[in-house]
C-alpha cells in the first residue's frame, strides 16, 4: 500500500502518545496500530536498536548460495543505478522470507555498516514495527513514514518495502530506505521499488523456465547445438559438451571450440548448408576430426533474422546410442538374472559365486559345459549383474550359419547401397554372447581376435574402421583349450575370451538339485502364463532324480513343462511325468511328424541334445527340422 504524504509532526505526536499513555489515535493507520500493539506486547525496547539475532557467517553464506540467482540479478541491476542511490541517500535491503538480510546495497541501513546488517533478522519480533514487518504480515507493498517506526533511532528515514513472489509463495522482501537530504517524491521511491520487484519476479520466472528447458535438453539422448555463422558454438546441452570435449580441449568457462576449425569436413556437412538456408532432417552424417570420426543422425534448421540466416540449430544423435535404443526396443536385454540360477550343490554354488565376481570384473568370459546345462541363462545373468546391464545383450549362435553369412552377422556388410552394422557394433556398450564359439571358422576367429584386441572393426566390403566396446561371453560344449592345442581354434582368440573360465556342472553330477530346479521351472511357467502354481510331489521328485538327463536342464525343462500343462490338478505326481526313455521314438520320427515333435519337445528344443537322443548327426536333424517346418532353438 503506497500512501500519500502525511504530516510527520502529527505522526510523531501519535507515536509519542501511544508510547507514553498506551492510547492509539484513530488516525493511525490500522496496520501500523496493529504492529505497535504487537511490539508493545512483545516488550521490544523503543529507544535504540536492540542486539539482533544473526546468522553465522557459514549460515549466511549457505543462504546466499541457495539464493544466488536472485542475488546475482540484483547485483547487476544495482550496478546500473547506483549513482541514483548515492544522489538521493537511498539504501536497498534484500531479505529472505524469514526476514534475514541477505544483502545490503548502497548507504548504511539505519546508520549501521553493511557488515552489521547482513545476516541480521529484522522481523517484527526483533525490531518491532517496520515496513518489513508489515509486508511480511500482509504480503503487499507498504510505505512507512519515519515517525511510525517502533525504534526511535530509526525514525530519521522513511522506508518502503515490497514482497517478491515466486510460484505463489513469498520468497523475498525488498526494502528501500530514504534518509532524505532533499525532498524526493514518495511516488518515485515507490515506483523505483516496484520496478525492481517486478523485474526480479520476471527474471526468477524466466530463469526457472530456462532451468526446466535446460534440464529437458540435458536429459534427451541428442546433442543440441546453437551455432553462429562461422562455426562458433553459442550453446550446447550436456551431451553436446561431452562430444565437443572429445574432439577439442577447452576449460569450463572457455568458449566452445569453433566447429569450422575442428571438423575437418565442415564444408561438406549439413551445418555449412544450413547457413545457406538449406535444412536437413534425420540425415546420417560422418564428422571427421583429428582425434576421432563420429557417425550421427543429424537435423539442421536455419534460424532467420531479418530474412537472413543468423544461425542454425543442430540436433544430433550418435548412431551408437540409437543402436543401443533400438536394441532395447527389440528385446536385446537380459531375460534372466543370477537369481534364476538355482541349486545348492557345492560345485554349482562355487561356480555361481565365481560368476558373480566375473560379472563385476567386466572381463571377457568363457562358459564351458555339456549342452543344456544353462550356459545361455548364465550369460544373461552375468550381463544383468554387470556394469553393462543398461547396454544391449546381443546373441549369436555361431554354428547355425555358413562362414560367409556369419562374417556379415558379426562384422556387418554392404547390402545394396546400405552399410549395415554387425553384432559387434550393435553390442557396443553391452555384451555379445557367442554361443557355440568353437563353430566359428578359423579365419573368422583370427579376424575376431584382431577386432577385440584393437577395439575396432570394419564391415565386409568396406575399409572404414569403426570403434566398438563390447564384452564377450562365449559358450562352448567342448574344451576350447584342447581345441587350441590341436590347432583348430585360434590361440589369440582363446587367450582373449578365457580371461575368466566358468565350467557348468552336468545335471547328473548335481542330482540333489533336480527337485529345486523342477520347482523353479514350475514357478516360472505359472508366472509366465498367469496360471496357478503346481506342487511337485515327493514321488515325482524321486522319479526325476532317478533319470540320467543326458540333455541336462534343458531336457528337464521339456519334461516338467509337459507335465505342468498336461496335469489338471494342483499336484504333479510321478504318474504325470513322462521321461524321455519311456517314449523312445525309435525310427518312426523319420516318417511321423508327431513323433518327431514329441522327441523335439523332450529334448527341450536343443539340437545337440536331440542328436544324442536319436543317435544321428546335427546336419540330419536340420534337414528334418526344415522338412517339418520347425524353428531351431
Amino acid at each position: 500500500m503506497i500512501r500519500e504524504r502525511r504530516s510527520k509532526e502529527k505522526l510523531q505526536a501519535y507515536y509519542t502518545k501511544y508510547i507514553a499513555d498506551g492510547v492509539l489515535d484513530p488516525n493511525v493507520h490500522p496496520w501500523v496500530a496493529e504492529s505497535w500493539q504487537v511490539s508493545h506486547e512483545a516488550g521490544i525496547a523503543s529507544e535504540v536498536m536492540p542486539a539482533l539475532y544473526r546468522l553465522s557467517k557459514a549460515e549466511l553464506n549457505d543462504r546466499r548460495e541457495r539464493h544466488k540467482t536472485a542475488i546475482a540479478y540484483l547485483d547487476g541491476l544495482y550496478r546500473e543505478i547506483d549513482e541514483h542511490f548515492n544522489l538521493y541517500n537511498l539504501s536497498l535491503l534484500m531479505l529472505d522470507s524469514e526476514c534475514h538480510v541477505l544483502k545490503n546495497y548502497a548507504l548504511p541501513f539505519f546508520q549501521k555498516m553493511a557488515g552489521e546488517v547482513e545476516g541480521a533478522r529484522l522481523a517484527e519480533t526483533d525490531i518491532g514495527t517496520s515496513s518489513i514487518a508489515i509486508v511480511a504480515r500482509h504480503k503487499t507493498p507498504f510505505l512507512l513514514f519515519g515517525p511510525e517506526m517502533w525504534i526511535k533511532e530509526c525514525q530519521s528515514g522513511d522506508a518502503c518495502s515490497a514482497p517478491v513472489f515466486f510460484n505463489g509463495e513469498l520468497q523475498y522482501i525488498l526494502t528501500l530506505v530514504s534518509v532524505q537530504q532533499q525532498e524526493l517524491p514518495y511516488s518515485s521511491i515507490a515506483a523505483l521499488l516496484l520496478s525492481i520487484t517486478h523485474a526480479l519476479e520476471s527474471y526468477l520466472l524466466l530463469q526457472a523456465r530456462l532451468d526446466a528447458k535446460q534440464a529437458i535438453l540435458d536429459a534427451v539422448p541428442h546433442a543440441v547445438y546453437h551455432i553462429l555463422p562461422g562455426g562458433e558454438v553459442a550453446y550446447t546441452n550436456k551431451l553436446g559438451q561431452s562430444r565437443l570435449s572429445g574432439i577439442a580441449s577447452y576449460s569450463k568457462g572457455d568458449k566452445y571450440p569453433n566447429l569450422s576449425d575442428v571438423v575437418l569436413n565442415y564444408r561438406h556437412t549439413p551445418l555449412y548448408k544450413g547457413f545457406l538456408g538449406i535444412p536437413s532432417y534425420n540425415k546420417e552424417v560422418t564428422w571427421i576430426t583429428s582425434q576421432k570420426t563420429y557417425e550421427d543422425i543429424t537435423t539442421v534448421v536455419p534460424l532467420y533474422r531479418d530474412h537472413e540466416v543468423g544461425g542454425i540449430v543442430a540436433i544430433s544423435q550418435p548412431i551408437e546410442d540409437l543402436r543401443t535404443l533400438v536394441a532395447h526396443a527389440v528385446g536385446y536385454t537380459a531375460r534372466y538374472s543370477m537369481g534364476s540360477m538355482v541349486g545348492q550343490d557345492a560345485s554349482f554354488a562355487s561356480m555361481k559365486d565365481k560368476a558373480a565376481r566375473a560379472a563385476k570384473s567386466g572381463n571377457h568370459t568363457l562358459l564351458q559345459g555339456e549342452p543344456g546345462t544353462g550356459k545361455q541363462r548364465l550369460a544373461h545373468g552375468i550381463h544383468q549383474a554387470s556394469n553393462r546391464a543398461a547396454g544391449p545383450l546381443i546373441s549369436v549362435r555361431c554354428g547355425d550359419m555358413p562362414a560367409e553369412l556369419l562374417e556379415g552377422e558379426l562384422f556387418g556388410n554392404i547390402f545394396g547401397e546400405e552399410s549395415r552394422p554387425g553384432k559387434l557394433e550393435l553390442a557396443n556398450g553391452g555384451t555379445l554372447f557367442l554361443d557355440e564359439v568353437e563353430k566359428i571358422p578359423y579365419h573368422l576367429q583370427v579376424r575376431l581376435a584382431a577386432a577385440l584386441s584393437s577395439g575396432k572393426t570394419y564391415r565386409v566390403g568396406e575399409e572404414v574402421l569403426r570403434s566398438f566396446d563390447a564384452r564377450i561371453i562365449a559358450a562352448c560344449d567342448s574344451d576350447v583349450k584342447r581345441l587350441t592345442e590341436k590347432g583348430v581354434f585360434s590361440s589369440q582368440l582363446h587367450d582373449i575370451i578365457s580371461k575368466v573360465v566358468l565350467r557348468m556342472p552336468s545335471l547328473r553330477s548335481r542330482r540333489e538339485d533336480i527337485p529345486l530346479l523342477a520347482e523353479h521351472i514350475i514357478s516360472e511357467l505359472a508366472e509366465q502364463h498367469n496360471l496357478a502354481k503346481k506342487v511337485l510331489t515327493e514321488d515325482a521328485a524321486e522319479l526325476l532324480m532317478s533319470y540320467e538327463w543326458p540333455g541336462n536342464i534343458k531336457q528337464l525343462q521339456g519334461v516338467v513343462e509337459q507335465a505342468f500343462f498336461n496335469t489338471s490338478g494342483e499336484k504333479i505326481t510321478a504318474d504325470d511325468i513322462v521321461l524321455p526313455g519311456e517314449s523312445a521314438p525309435g525310427k518312426a520320427w523319420k516318417e511321423d511328424k508327431d513323433v518327431f515333435v514329441e522327441a523335439w519337445k523332450a529334448a527341450g528344443g536343443n539340437i545337440s541334445r536331440l542328436a544324442n537322443m536319436l543317435d544321428v548327426s546335427r546336419v540330419t536333424l536340420y534337414r528334418y527340422l526344415k522338412k517339418y517346418g520347425l524353428e531351431r532353438d
